[in-house]
């Protein structure tokens, strides 16, 4: 995954806000990477309405 590409939302791993929980299966741009509280890496993500939040890189997948 790069910064650029567009990716779309097919899970969600914790509980979060009906915000959040509304991106489920939609499509969004991968604005910047962040390292989550382990090891891994979270993807900041923008959506068309230029709201953006962080996911779990598990949590979204590449988007044609």
């Amino acid at each position: 995954m790069e910064i650029g590409q567009k990716v779309r939302v097919s899970r969600l791993r914790d509980k979060v806000s009906q915000t959040v929980v509304a991106k489920l299966g939609q499509s969004g741009v991968v604005k910047d990477f962040k390292m989550t509280d382990g090891s891994g890496v979270g993807v900041l993500v923008q959506f068309e309405d230029k709201f953006a939040t962080w996911f779990f890189e598990d949590e979204v997948e590449l988007s044609a």
